[in-house]
């Protein structure tokens, strides 16, 4: 694939012209309370942001410390990662739980689980619950949402990682004045609110039409649509093309699975194409530099000279405040406007300029102790994540719904804190030469997919002309109800 790999624009999707452009969600009671249940899918995001913050924090409170014995390199690595160790002990049985029993249930057990145990153990069964409930809520959302806020929505369920950090840095602050193992419990335990609230909940939110037609449970898909996304009309004609796009994409995916099987995934170019994307791109985000300061940011103060706890806290809270109003929120608002390509792109050239910066400067605090160098360092990290935000923190679960990366991560979290204290400013370099790379492979290889359904950016990877079938499906499915009228001639039916 050459440079510039771009789909079909999209802006002709089959159902733009289904839209009524002057129906705000926020006057309609129904998607108001869609996007609220949407809501509490969000949050599930937010117990991964709360867990990177709140180790950084811990690593600066005297009481966590000492009760720990001042974990420091392997040990401080397999502390972090065995939350992501639970992880991949769930990772086998997650999707099956989501297809299996649905959407909900997996988030119900995976909620279930992240609250109990003790601190090691605790972050264990955290990880293993978070990939239940991680794995069920972005395709609930993306499956969920109103067509036209579907790549928005979607792209704000990583962005939450930030109000968790927020949350996470003050709290670990306020509790670091504790004169005991409260300085450290506390904040542990306010980690497992998210899950309570989404146990108490769940089962009263809307289960996925994608996954009931997937069941046979046709009608209760088609009501779920119409409920949410026509006031109750299942002829509307917005709906009908949803419901009939849905059944034919299911249908195609069955039939395809009765001749191949799991060697659909390499099986044709489409699909190693998909593997190729999905799998760079999970990695990228992951083992892009972010992994040092999300979880090892005290080490890396250790290079520049910030030893004093109370200073290390208040900079470990100030980046979330700052990345949140900045970065993944405004970037997944232009997630359909700008496109994928331009942000991953923008993202990855700004890493790279930005840790280099950071690499210099440390290399300069080395040299001679220069306190403008590591105030600078300091600089080019809350940078360095403005960039990353543009793509990897939105984009991850939009433009890759099905990954789940948390296989990468448990190794990359075990080895940076080990090759940080060995090679000290001099391990920035790996990741300089790497961002490199990731700059070519995006550029070369990542897909536009904006303005598409999901059905559609789904086939997209196989040519234009099964996103052009598989539209002519829903179409002509429309056409037979005889519910091709414009819009504003069916509003003045009702």
């Amino acid at each position: 694939m050459g440079a510039g790999a771009v789909a079909t624009s999209g802006e002709n999707s089959g159902y733009a012209h289904l839209i009524d452009p002057n129906r705000k969600w926020y006057k309609n009671r129904r998607l108001v309370a869609l996007n609220a249940w949407i809501l509490l899918l969000l949050i599930t995001s937010s117990t991964n942001g709360y867990d990177g913050s709140m180790m950084n924090g811990l690593q600066s409170i005297d009481h966590w410390r000492l009760y720990f014995g001042d974990p420091k390199g392997g040990k401080l690595g397999l502390f972090n990662a065995i939350q992501n160790i639970g992880s991949l002990a769930a990772y086998p049985f997650a999707p099956y739980v989501s297809d299996g029993v649905g959407r909900k249930a997996s988030i119900f057990f995976g909620a279930t689980i992240i609250p109990f145990g003790m601190f090691i153990g605790a972050r264990f069964l955290i990880g293993f619950g978070l990939t239940f409930a991680a794995s069920a809520a972005p395709l609930l959302v993306t499956e969920l949402a109103y067509p036209t806020q579907r790549a928005t929505l979607t792209s704000t369920y990583n962005s939450l990682w930030y109000s968790g950090a927020i949350i996470a840095a003050w709290t670990t602050f306020g509790s670091f004045k504790i004169q005991n193992t409260w300085s450290w419990r506390l904040p542990s335990a306010i980690q497992g609110l998210p899950a309570v609230i989404q146990v108490a909940l769940i089962w009263f939110a809307p289960e996925s039409p994608r996954w009931l037609v997937s069941k046979g449970r046709n009608e209760q898909a088609l009501k779920t649509l119409a409920y949410y996304h026509a006031d109750g009309n299942d002829q509307d004609p917005l709906v009908q093309y949803e419901y009939n796009e849905i059944k034919a994409a299911i249908d195609l995916d069955r039939t395809v699975a009765e001749k191949v099987g799991w060697k659909t995934l390499v099986a044709t170019p489409g699909n190693r194409r998909r593997m190729r994307i999905i799998i760079a791109i999970a990695f990228f985000s992951q083992w892009s530099g972010n992994g040092l300061v999300s979880y090892y940011l005290n080490e890396v103060f250790k290079t520049i000279g910030i030893t004093n706890g109370t200073h290390q806290l208040l900079i470990n809270a100030y980046p979330p405040d700052v990345e949140l109003g900045l970065g993944p929120y405004s970037a997944s608002s232009l997630v359909e406007k700008i496109g994928r390509r331009i942000l991953f792109i923008s993202s990855t050239i700004g890493m790279i300029a930005f840790f280099t910066m950071q690499t210099i400067c440390s290399a300069m605090y080395a040299k001679n102790g220069n306190n403008a160098a590591a105030y600078a360092v300091i600089a080019a990290i809350f940078l360095f994540f403005a960039s990353y935000d543009l793509a990897y923190t939105p984009l991850i679960v939009t433009y890759t719904v099905e990954i789940l990366p948390y296989q990468i991560r448990a190794k990359g979290f075990y080895v940076n804190p080990i090759a940080l204290k060995k090679l000290g400013w001099k391990y920035y370099i790996v990741y300089i030469a790497w961002l490199t790379f990731e700059l070519v492979f995006v550029y070369f290889f990542v897909i536009e997919t904006k303005n598409r359904t999901l059905e559609e950016t789904a086939v997209i990877f196989d040519g234009p002309e099964n996103v052009d079938a598989l539209a002519g499906v829903a179409t002509n499915a429309v056409d037979e109800k005889g519910s091709d009228i414009s819009i504003h001639e069916e509003k003045e039916k009702v």
